[in-house]
């Protein structure tokens, strides 16, 4: 009966299309959506139809549908020729796959790297050359199916089975596996053939939702539909409308036409919930507009309802538009179930099953196994592959299969497989390659320029659709811009200030080289802020790269315009300023020359650190590779060390070096013509000398002539840099092409960029773990067992997975102590946000309880405040503004109330280096009161590991996905790391189950109920409950959209109790074979389209059962408790009050163990250490090799002091990288539940830096120190080991911590560290000398420790050492006539310093500035003497840095401190101004 009725209501509605205006608005919807009034209407009853039609399999309708009257096809071709709504194409193809095997790196466990491995890498390279080669994994193997056009075929497995592995297989992703063997065509086009010419058709959608943040939903929409905008458009519609109505459909179908100018958003930056972010990927995957899709378990985060309407949609896409549709669900309900037409069954890689999934279920009946009542479809297939989950019929107990092999064995002789090989064959032979290639090609050429060509819209069309979503990202992110901006200009203001009215004689000719010389650096330094930004965005460019959105290259072009206008605004405002405070020349024509030239090298080291970004592999190795290329940069830009005196081994990199040229034509610009008098420098001169004429002085200045009172600018950049005013367009030149390569070879690397090898899931374990061997030797074990061992074989794996789940004797014992004596509850909960400048209410007046041994299910749509209510409940938010009572047994919530609680977050964040047991040890240790022994704790975490059953991966790192740690056991090690804690009164729980599948998830909800039954109170929030695991929860709170209630109470045996309240109250009756979660979801309007009349907020308000809710809340209020304190002991009752669970000494000792291990077992970190500062080590020791004793070898000597100092940048970025990891997990999980106080996490991270940082900086010391060929004894290159290795360390180690401590993210971070040294550099006297510095800066000559860096660094190289000038460095004068140059200028040497080469002759005198070291370092106010002065004065300040790391980071992370919120509250508001103005 109800078949009939709903084939005679489609039929209805089939017929209301008959109307010919409604066939006309069908056609003009696309293209006239913006103007059509009626549109709602034509929506809205279109809508009504695809509802229909969503719940119908492929194939011929129950009916007939007379053609004459209603022709649907000629409707929907009309539909898809104007619009190609709804992803619809003309084109469509089946997938046929026959014995598919896809082979991944055979590492599926293996030892984790650490410190070791660095010392003994070379060892173990020799071991791993003659090792023998391990065979490829066969991830999945021998697959075979057909999935015909309009059909959906769901792919079901445990996590590992390899479902991921086989979509990405079919989609063509394959560049992380090793090979693929066995046929697969699409319509008879072999694979190879579709993705070379028609990729664009195959589209592969992943589990992870990665978008731009900062991008609104509409932007990402837009952007999507804009990169499959076809060129032909019916009605001569243009792209705006397409994309608008195109827009609108996705968002209508989906639920997010609400959230058109939110931000997406991620884990760390607000925008929309998680469950509307999966939507917004779902969207942009449809956009996309395949003819096959793969959907990579793409309901994840959903809620069931909303789950359901996914289903459907995709259901009517396949339906209209004959597109396939492969879809992995690792929990799918019936009626999502329903929704498919095939099934495929993967167990270990191998397929057990693939055919109709309406015979799916009785094929495995028929093998021997039982399905439970109630059990869905898809729960009870995944079951069939976990033999802790199925359950054989009786007499079939030793009939059955039991190990993958034999599932395999026994459908590969079954019938379904003859039949399904009969089906390939009939397709295959239906079915013609040449008809397919002519459809594809004849529809592809209507829909882009070039055919064959995987992108819909040309390369200079991404470029313009990239470049405006460039700006937008810009936009939506103004901090980082403005504080780039912002950046620059207080940069620009100080430096400039510092170079204030440099002189135009000799004596400021040195600091003009140092302020061009600093514009660059400055620039340098802040390019580095991009390598970290580019990595952040790969997962971004890699998936939609795959959705054939546009060229990756066409990305990378566009991010330089895009970013470009940026850094010439933020170049400019620095220029300007430093130009015009430092006074130099004031000339119009060299002004815009130079800010040319500036803008040009500032856009040359931009490209330069995108190529490297885009050339490596992680952020680590790419920042190690920087920090040696921009000392490269500095070095051989012609300022430190000129060309000629670079090294022939070195000096080839000064060509290389595209801002050498751009440095010498700012020098040429700015010197060329200009005449610099001597200002006091002639010599002789001063007393002695009143009456000398100047034929016979010289200004001692590099450039000067004999009898000449001024130098040549030209003169002196000849002869001091070897540059040439004539070389400035040519070198203009050479600058270009060095960024246009750049450009090229970034967007080259960018658009061929591919992911890693792989072999699907592997996990690492500890060194000399016993488990490793047993998986190792297990493993190899099950591979190489006689298939013939069948009960061996079964026992073995039955002995391994009841292993695996944990099935223990002495559970009892285990839960002894769980249970809680404490009821909590709460009435009148609302919770109010500030929003865009008014508030918003997200909890509306919510009341109810958990009492000892239940477990409360919080349900409802997503936003609807499920987590939002988690976390004002547990008292975890700190935004906004919460009333209503708390209460525990009837009194108010007290300081022990979060030591009491666990909470399990939606997100699994653990610590990467850490093995499964070191993580609940660490948990155990810093949660449970000092009481408690070591021994207790220590003993309670491997019960807690049996019981999750965890005992062979608890030696296992946690990694990340892939390499780690799969779903599952990152999820039971979150649950794991409350249990350790031994919450005594209630565990909150957020989506539990998400991301699992089906047997999983019944895992953990039996392991809740196991905790239930010991007396403890759970809380969780759940969004994909099956039946059976919806009928585990005791009672249910529900919530819908705004954040009210529209339940809550007993949830009742076979869901009786809520079910009987809504069909009560209006909803219709719910079949028995229906999924309740499912059905209450739908009652209450939840989803992304759904709607109802009724409001069931008002009907349960005026509900008994909100009577009853409300008095048994008064009656807890008002009923006697017992002590739940009684007993214990006055040092336990202490304890339970205290912040932290112990004292802050034990806190301290276990995070520095802690963050030990973490580093121990990061090689790869490390060994971007060392490849940073041996190779800096090298470069600066062998450039400045064997210093010279002439007055360039002088200042090179300060020139090394000086880039010793320089390396601390990209070192302190290195360190900013690894640190804001341990800082977000605290932030996001550990400082919630008091697990140690924030200043221990930053004294660890600081204590575990200092032996790797003094290790490799001892390195450098050696490659930079003893190359220089200077003082070699220890009472010099001891000192200079102390100050470089140890103290210099300790300062840049708590400078790095400070900074990015207290920063927002780490790109901002990037860009205050680039800020802070160039700031410090600036004052250190290297740029520009002391004695020239403006009063008003001198004391922060005196303040910037590097001066004090700098001062001991120098004189230890150059104190007391001989000075013998170049003969192009003696300044030549002839004495008066009879006298030689010892009779003629003695006196004034001796009166001031230097030496004359040759005093005996009696003309062309050659005089040296200095005779000895300490005289330069007297003109730039350096004195050894001030050695252990300084020592004492570095102490000061790394001491400054480590209470200035905990000082902002309270201020700014703990205490919340906003300045510019702080700066707003102080500006009245246009209310208060009107409100005063009308008083």
């Amino acid at each position: 009966m109800s078949d009939y009725t709903e084939s005679s209501e489609l039929r209805d509605e089939v017929e209301s299309f008959k109307d010919d205006a409604f066939q006309e608005d069908i056609a003009r919807i696309i293209t006239q959506a913006a103007d059509n009034p009626g549109q709602d209407n034509v929506l809205s009853r279109l809508a009504t139809l695809t509802k229909k039609l969503s719940g119908k399999k492929n194939g011929p309708f129950d009916y007939e549908i007379d053609p004459n009257d209603f022709d649907l096809h000629k409707i929907l071709h009309s539909f898809i020729k104007s619009a190609d709504e709804q992803g619809i194409h003309l084109r469509s193809s089946g997938v046929v796959f026959k014995d598919v095997t896809t082979k991944g790196i055979d590492a599926e466990f293996s030892i984790a790297p650490t410190a070791r491995d660095l010392l003994l890498g070379p060892i173990d390279a020799i071991r791993s050359i003659r090792a023998p080669k391990r065979a490829d994994k066969k991830i999945v193997r021998n697959i075979s199916g057909v999935v015909k056009p309009g059909e959906m075929c769901l792919v079901l497995g445990r996590p590992g089975a390899g479902c991921s592995t086989l979509l990405k297989t079919i989609a063509g992703e394959q560049d992380q596996f090793t090979s693929v063997e066995g046929e697969i065509h699409y319509d008879g086009i072999p694979q190879n053939e579709m993705i070379k010419k028609y990729k664009s058709d195959v589209i592969y959608n992943g589990e992870l939702d990665v978008h731009y943040p900062h991008l609104t939903v509409d932007q990402t929409l837009r952007f999507a539909i804009a990169c499959k905008t076809p060129i032909t458009r019916v009605n001569n519609s243009t792209r705006e409308q397409y994309i608008t109505a195109n827009r609108d459909l996705l968002a209508t179908i989906f639920g997010l036409t609400h959230t058109y100018n939110t931000k997406v958003g991620n884990d760390f930056i607000r925008g929309v919930s998680g469950g509307e972010r999966k939507r917004v990927s779902i969207a942009e995957a449809m956009a996309a507009k395949g003819t096959v899709y793969c959907w990579d378990n793409a309901t994840r985060g959903l809620d069931a309802s909303t789950a359901l309407e996914y289903a459907q949609a995709i259901r009517t896409s396949t339906n209209l538009t004959k597109s396939v549709a492969f879809i992995t669900i690792y929990q799918a309900g019936e009626n999502i179930y329903e929704t498919f037409d095939k099934v495929l069954v993967l167990y270990e890689g191998r397929q057990v099953y693939f055919g109709p999934a309406e015979q799916a279920k009785q094929y495995f009946i028929d093998m021997g196994f039982d399905c439970p009542q109630r059990q869905a479809t898809a729960e009870f297939l995944t079951a069939i592959t976990d033999p802790a989950g199925r359950f054989p019929r009786a007499g079939f107990e030793n009939r059955v299969p039991l190990t993958a092999d034999q599932f395999e064995t026994y459908w590969r002789n079954s019938q379904q497989y003859q039949s399904l090989q009969h089906e390939i064959d009939q397709y295959e032979s239906s079915t013609s390659i040449e008809a397919t290639r002519q459809t594809y090609d004849k529809s592809l050429a209507q829909e882009r320029k070039k055919a064959h060509s995987r992108y819909t819209i040309g390369y200079l069309h991404q470029l313009k659709l990239l470049t405006l979503r460039g700006f937008q990202r810009i936009w939506g992110d103004k901090s980082y811009t403005l504080i780039d901006l912002g950046a620059s200009v207080v940069q620009s203001l100080i430096a400039g200030s510092l170079f204030w009215n440099t002189p135009g004689t000799t004596s400021g000719a040195f600091s003009r080289g140092g302020i061009v010389f600093f514009m660059i650096l400055y620039f340098c330094l802040m390019s580095l802020s991009q390598i970290t930004a580019q990595f952040a965005e790969r997962p971004i460019l890699l998936k939609q790269k795959s959705y054939s959105f546009f060229h990756p290259s066409a990305e990378a072009i566009a991010s330089t315009f895009t970013h470009f206008p940026f850094r010439v605004l933020s170049t400019f405002l620095f220029y300007v300023i430093m130009y015009f405070l430092a006074d130099l020349t004031r000339d119009a024509g060299k002004f815009f020359m130079n800010l040319l030239f500036l803008i040009i090298s500032a856009e040359a080291v931009s490209a330069l650190f995108q190529m490297i970004a885009s050339l490596s592999a992680t952020a680590a190795g790419a920042n190690s590779v920087a920090g040696v290329i921009i000392l490269l940069l500095i070095l051989y830009t012609g300022y430190m060390i000129q060309l000629k005196s670079m090294h022939p081994w070195f000096k080839w990199l000064s060509y290389l070096n595209p801002i050498r040229w751009g440095y010498e034509n700012m020098m040429s610009t700015e010197f060329h013509g200009k005449q610099m008098d001597c200002g006091g420098s002639l010599v002789p001169s001063g007393a002695g000398y009143p009456d000398v004429s100047s034929v016979n002085q010289v200004c001692a200045f590099v450039g000067s002539e004999t009898g000449q009172t001024w130098v040549s600018g030209d003169n002196y950049i000849k002869i001091q840099y070897d540059y040439k005013f004539s070389h400035v367009w040519r070198n203009f030149g050479f600058v270009i092409a060095y960024a246009l390569l750049f450009m090229a070879i970034n967007a080259i690397a960018t658009e061929f960029k591919k992911v890693g090898k792989g072999g699907g899931d592997h996990l690492f374990f500890k060194r000399g773990s016993k488990y490793f061997e047993e998986e190792v030797l297990l493993d190899e074990d099950i591979k190489e067992k006689d298939s013939e061992n069948v009960e061996d074989e079964g026992s073995q794996q039955d002995q391994l997975n009841q292993l695996k789940r944990g099935k223990t004797e002495n559970e009892q014992e285990i839960f002894k102590g769980l249970g809680s004596k404490g009821v909590f509850f709460w009435r009148n909960v609302d919770y109010v946000i500030p929003y865009k400048g008014s508030s918003r209410k997200l909890l509306d007046d919510i009341q109810g309880y958990v009492k000892p041994g239940t477990i409360t299910a919080l349900m409802g749509e997503s936003g609807a405040g499920k987590t939002t209510l988690l976390n004002v409940l547990s008292q975890r938010v700190d935004v906004g503004t919460i009333s209503g009572d708390f209460l525990v047994n009837g009194k108010p919530l007290d300081t022990s109330f979060k030591r009491s609680t666990g909470y399990v977050q939606q997100q699994d964040l653990h610590v990467d280096e850490l093995t499964v047991r070191e993580s609940l040890q660490f948990a155990a240790r810093l949660r449970r009161p000092a009481s408690v022994s070591e021994e207790e704790k220590l003993d309670y975490v491997e019960k807690i590991i049996s019981l999750l059953g965890m005992e062979l991966y608890s030696d296992a790192t946690v990694g990340k996905l892939g390499s780690g740690l799969n779903v599952e056991q990152r999820k039971k090690l979150s649950i794991g790391v409350e249990l350790v804690a031994k919450p005594s009164l209630l565990l909150f729980l957020d989506e539990p189950t998400s991301g699992l599948d089906s047997q999983s998830a019944w895992a953990i909800v039996s392991l809740l109920k196991k905790l239930a039954a010991a007396g403890q109170s759970i809380l969780c929030t759940i969004h994909q409950p099956s039946a059976t695991l919806f009928e585990s929860f005791d009672r249910l709170l529900l919530l819908k959209k705004g954040g009210k209630t529209v339940y809550f109470g007993d949830i009742g045996e076979n869901s009786r109790t809520i079910l009987d309240y809504f069909e009560r109250n209006g909803a219709r009756h719910c079949e028995t074979h229906e999924n309740p979660a499912e059905y209450i979801l739908e009652a209450i309007g939840a989803g992304a389209t759904a709607s109802v009349k009724e409001d069931w907020f008002v009907i349960w308000t005026a509900s008994q059962e909100y009577i009853n809710t409300t008095n048994e809340v008064n009656d807890l209020v008002n009923a006697e408790y017992e002590d739940v304190d009684a007993g214990l002991s006055d040092q336990v009752k202490k304890e339970l009050h205290l912040t932290y669970a112990i004292p802050y000494r034990s806190q301290l000792y276990y995070l520095i163990k802690r963050t030990g291990t973490q580093f121990y077992r990061d090689p790869e970190y490390l060994r971007s250490k060392l490849m940073l500062l041996l190779g800096a080590g090298l470069l600066i020791g062998f450039t400045f090799y064997g210093i010279k004793s002439s007055i360039v070898g002088l200042q090179n000597a300060m020139f090394v002091s000086f880039l010793v100092i320089v390396l601390g940048s990209p070192s302190i970025n290195q360190i900013q990288a690894r640190s804001i990891a341990a800082r977000e997990i605290y932030e996001v999980r550990e400082s919630k539940s008091n697990t140690y106080h924030w200043s221990t996490l930053l004294i660890a991270q600081f204590v575990n830096e200092l032996p790797y940082q003094f290790l490799f900086s001892t390195i450098f010391f050696v490659s930079l120190y003893f190359p220089l060929r200077v003082f070699t004894e220890a009472s010099r290159s001891g000192v200079f080991f102390l100050f470089l290795v140890i103290i210099y360390q300790l300062y840049v180690v708590s400078l790095g911590l400070a900074i990015v401590y207290f920063s927002p993210d780490l790109p901002s971070a990037a860009v205050i560290t680039g800020l802070i040294m160039s700031f410090l550099i600036s004052f250190c006297g290297v740029t520009q000398p002391s004695s020239l510095m403006p009063k008003f800066w001198t004391f922060m000559y005196r303040v910037s420790p590097v001066t004090y860096f700098i001062e001991v660094f120098t004189s230890l190289l150059i104190h007391k050492k001989p000075v013998i000038c170049a003969p192009d460095e003696l300044s030549y004068f002839n004495p008066p006539s009879g006298q030689t140059c010892y009779e003629f200028a003695q006196p004034y040497v001796e009166a001031v310093h230097g030496y004359l080469s040759n005093p005996n002759a009696t003309s062309s005198c050659g005089y040296c500035t200095y005779s000895i070291g300490d005289e330069y370092l007297k003109t730039i106010d350096v004195s050894y003497s001030h050695l252990w002065r300084n020592f004492g004065i570095m102490w000061g300040y790394i001491i400054f840095n480590l209470v200035a790391m905990c000082g902002l980071y309270f201020l700014f992370r703990v205490a919340k401190f906003n300045p510019i919120e702080s700066v707003k509250k102080l500006i009245p508001s246009k209310k208060e101004v009107n409100k005063s103005g009308n008083q």
